[in-house]
C-alpha cells in the first residue's frame, strides 16, 4: 500500500475534537498528473511529526497525537472523470488539521507551522479557522471600534483620518502644522506615514509628539473636536515597547507600527502591555509580498484582516479597490468583514479605507462599508487645491451629504472645498474621474 494513502493522516472532520485542532485551508495547484491525494498526507506530515521517509520515533501514537489530518481535499471544478480533465495545471482546495498543541497560540510558531516549509510548495494559506479554547489566550484589541468612538466622542459617520504628507522629511515643526491644518479642518485621526519610522535625524520621537499634540490641543480649542495622534513607533522589536512609553510619556493618544516588518507578535507585545493603554493602528506596508500571489504566501483577509485583529489593532489599513492600489473588492470587502464580524470575545477592528481615497470616492465606500469606518486621505488633504484644512473639509463634506443622501454635486454648490475636490479628482462612477483615468 502506498505510504501516503494510509487512512491515518486522514480524518472526517466530524471526528476530530474541534477545540483540539485548528483547521488550515489552502488552494494548492498541481500538474496534470499529480498524486493530491499523497501530496496532502505528505504536506500533513512535513509540517508535523515526519519527513520524507519513515522514522524510527514516529509511532502510530506519536501520529495520533501530534500529525495533521488531511480533512478534506476538492479540485475545483469537481472533476470525477479522468477523461474530463484538461491538460493544464489543477486547481484544489485542501483542509488539513493541526493538533493546536503542537505549536499553542502563538503566531510564530503558528506561522512555521501552517504555511511553514509548504509554502514554496504551489499552496496559499486562504485562512485558518480557530477553536474558542486556541483564541482564549489571545486578548486582541483593548479599544476596537467601540472603544475609539468613545475616546473621540463621535457615535454617528464615518471618521476621517490622515496621513501626514510629505511621507518622511518633515521637521516636527513642519509637520505640526499640517497636523494642525488637518485637524481644524475635522481630520479625527492623523497617522504618522508609515515611512515615517520612531527616530528620524530630522524628526525625534519625543519632539514630534509634543509639537503634533499641541496642534491637536491648538485645533480642538477651535472646534472642539479631538484628535488622535498614532505616532509610528517602528523599529527593532528590543525598542519597540520603550518607544511606546516614550510616546506615550510625551503625550502621544495612540501608536502605529508597520505590523508585517515588526511581525505579529511583537504587535501582540504591545497590545498585551497593561502599560501601554492607548489605541494601536496595525499598518500592512510589505506584506503584499506575502499575500498577492494567487498561489503563494497566506491570504490578504486572513493576515491583515483576521491576525491583525487577534494580535490586538484597534485599527488596520484596507486598501479600497477605486484608489490608486486597485485592490479587488472580493478582499477588500472580507478584510472588512474579518475585522468587524463576530470572533468569540475579541473585540472588533476599525477598517482604514485607504489608498487614493478622496472625497469623490466616498459615497460608493459608504454603500459598500456603511458608516462604520474610517476614510484615509492624505494627498486628498494635502493636496487640495485650497490647502490642507478645505480639503480635511472636503472629506467631511463629503460625508454630511451622504449621510443625508443628497447627491455629491448637488452638495457641493454651496461647500466651495467639496466642489474643488470634485473638480480635481471627480466622483467615482460618474464619467470622467482620476482613479478612472489612471486605472484605463
Amino acid at each position: 500500500m502506498q505510504r501516503l494513502y494510509d487512512y491515518r493522516y486522514v480524518c472526517m472532520p466530524e471526528s476530530i475534537d474541534p477545540e483540539k485542532y485548528v483547521i488550515a485551508n489552502y488552494v494548492v495547484r498541481a500538474g496534470r498528473n499529480a498524486d493530491l491525494v499523497a501530496r496532502a498526507a505528505g504536506m500533513g506530515i512535513e509540517q508535523t511529526t515526519g519527513t520524507w521517509l519513515d522514522v524510527a520515533g514516529e509511532t502510530p501514537e506519536l501520529i495520533e497525537n501530534h500529525g495533521a489530518k488531511v480533512v478534506s481535499l476538492f479540485e475545483v471544478p469537481d472533476y470525477t472523470r479522468d477523461h474530463h480533465i484538461p491538460d493544464a495545471d489543477r486547481y484544489f482546495v485542501m483542509r488539513l488539521a493541526f493538533p493546536w498543541d503542537n505549536f499553542g497560540p502563538d503566531f510564530a510558531q503558528m506561522l512555521s507551522a501552517i504555511p511553514g516549509n509548504i509554502a514554496g510548495s504551489d499552496c496559499k494559506v486562504l485562512d485558518i479557522e480557530m477553536p474558542r479554547s486556541f483564541v482564549k489566550d489571545f486578548k486582541g484589541p483593548k479599544f476596537g471600534l467601540q472603544g475609539i468612538r468613545e475616546i473621540l466622542g463621535v457615535y454617528d459617520r464615518p471618521l476621517v483620518n490622515n496621513m501626514i504628507k510629505p511621507c518622511a522629511g518633515a521637521a516636527p515643526e513642519d509637520g505640526a502644522e499640517y497636523f494642525y491644518q488637518a485637524a481644524v479642518g475635522g481630520v479625527d485621526i492623523i497617522k504618522d506615514d508609515e515611512l515615517m519610522g520612531a527616530d528620524r535625524p530630522y524628526s525625534p520621537l519625543e519632539k514630534r509628539v509634543e509639537m503634533y499634540m499641541a496642534a491637536a490641543r491648538r485645533a480642538e480649542e477651535e472646534t472642539g473636536e479631538k484628535t488622535l495622534f498614532t505616532v509610528n513607533i517602528t523599529d527593532r522589536i528590543d525598542k519597540l515597547e520603550d518607544n511606546a512609553m516614550r510616546a506615550i510619556n510625551a503625550g502621544a493618544n495612540a501608536i502605529m507600527v508597520n505590523t508585517f516588518a515588526v511581525g505579529l507578535g511583537a504587535v501582540r507585545m504591545l497590545a498585551e502591555n497593561p502599560k501601554i493603554n492607548v489605541p494601536i493602528l496595525g499598518h500592512g506596508t510589505a506584506s503584499a509580498g506575502f499575500t498577492d500571489s494567487p498561489i503563494h504566501g497566506i491570504s490578504a483577509e486572513l493576515y491583515n484582516g483576521k491576525f491583525q485583529r487577534l494580535a490586538g489593532c484597534d485599527l488596520i489599513n484596507d486598501c479600497v479597490p477605486y484608489g490608486k492600489m486597485p485592490f479587488s473588492k472580493e478582499k477588500y470587502i472580507r478584510m472588512f468583514e474579518m475585522c468587524m464580524c463576530d470572533f468569540y470575545d475579541i473585540k472588533q477592528t476599525m477598517v482604514n479605507a485607504v489608498a487614493g481615497t478622496n472625497p469623490g470616492l466616498i459615497p460608493q465606500i459608504m454603500a459598500d462599508l456603511g458608516e462604520n469606518i474610517i476614510l484615509g486621505a492624505g494627498g486628498a488633504v494635502h493636496g487640495h487645491p485650497m490647502g490642507a484644512r478645505a480639503g480635511a473639509m472636503a472629506m467631511r463634506q463629503a460625508i454630511d451629504a451622504v449621510m443625508a443622501g443628497i447627491d455629491l454635486e448637488e452638495y457641493a454648490k454651496e461647500k466651495p472645498e467639496l466642489a474643488a475636490a470634485i473638480d480635481v479628482w471627480g466622483i467615482y462612477g460618474k464619467g470622467d474621474n482620476l482613479f478612472a483615468r489612471v486605472h484605463d
